[in-house]
């Protein structure tokens, strides 16, 4: 009953801020850039052919309205198909943001409700949704340490064997290329069922195919898995969950 009540509450508040994004799209259809300050500016969406057009705030805030009711309140935990809390993605790379859409989009990523809104999507909303949220909070965030924390002995093993900093940088939030993850001080339980999708086969609703990820997952066991997630959500990082504008309190 909880999970329903959970999820419930999160459709609704999707909804409730798609319908007030439509509204007012209706209601202010000349509104510029500082006709609504909720929205941060964000850059042109990158990508192969001519540079396009950067949407519009109003715009913007009807194609995130979705969004927000999960990866905008701090803590919210998602109930498929587990309960863990869903990422963090306010400052992670928008090159990564967009592939994750576009494998969720394409049944690579396996996850009903994640697949069903990024099935929505055009090619520019994909890349607008993800230069936003890499800009999201820009200035309250600092940047992640050069060096980390070291884990314990056995915990170094498995981040050893597992080679994480070869793609995701020596403190695993400068990933080698902007379409890797930044994983320092992610939440760990996220992390935890993300690798553990990788291994997962044969499951139409729950999984990842990814050959690099999958080959590294399947390694471990999953109580090894559990704590290499562990460590690296324990590290300083640069991904964080903003609050958008209309859920707080007046």
């Amino acid at each position: 009953m909880k999970n329903l009540l959970t999820t419930v509450f999160a459709l609704s508040v999707a909804c409730v801020t798609s319908l007030a994004a439509s509204m007012a799209e209706a209601q202010t259809p000349n509104a510029g850039a500082s006709g609504n300050p909720g929205v941060p500016a964000v850059p042109g969406a990158t990508g192969p052919g001519p540079a396009k057009a950067v949407a519009s705030p109003k715009s913007l805030e009807a194609k995130t309205a979705m969004c927000f009711g999960c990866h905008n309140i701090k803590g919210y935990q998602s109930s498929f198909p587990e309960v863990y809390k869903v990422p963090m993605i306010a400052g992670q790379n928008a090159k990564y943001i967009a592939s994750a859409l576009n494998a969720y989009k394409t049944g690579d990523r396996k996850h009903p409700t994640m697949r069903g809104i990024a099935e929505t999507l055009s090619e520019q909303d994909i890349a607008d949704i993800a230069a936003f949220y890499e800009n999201l909070g820009k200035d309250e965030r600092q940047a992640a340490p050069e060096k980390q924390h070291e884990p314990d002995s056995q915990v170094a093993g498995l981040i050893q064997k597992a080679n994480c900093a070869s793609c995701h940088g020596a403190n695993f939030s400068k990933p080698i290329d902007p379409s890797y993850p930044k994983i320092a001080g992610q939440h760990s339980d996220y992390l935890f069922q993300a690798l553990r999708a990788y291994k997962t086969e044969n499951n139409p609703a729950v999984g990842r195919n990814n050959g690099i990820m999958g080959a590294i997952a399947k390694q471990f066991s999953n109580a090894e898995l559990k704590a290499i997630s562990q460590y690296l959500g324990s590290l300083d990082g640069e991904v964080a969950t903003i609050p958008e504008p209309r859920f707080h309190h007046r």
